[in-house]
């Protein structure tokens, strides 16, 4: 049995070509694009406030 190629394989190349223009972000997986989910403004500001957290905690210990 002769396996066919994947005709949605996409090299990592232009992918990346493709997400310099593109407004909606994208996963790349094995020659795979996946769409991602765009983020709440809610999920921005809990992303910011654990990152700063973060950053607080970790610098008192350098």
């Amino acid at each position: 049995m002769v396996a066919t190629p994947n005709s949605n394989y996409i090299s990592s190349e232009d992918y990346l070509k493709g997400e310099e223009t593109c407004p909606i972000k994208h996963e790349y997986r094995h020659g795979q694009v996946y769409a991602m989910a765009g983020a709440s403004n809610a999920h921005v500001v809990i992303s910011l406030n654990i990152a700063s957290m973060l950053r607080n905690h970790c610098a008192c210990r350098f």
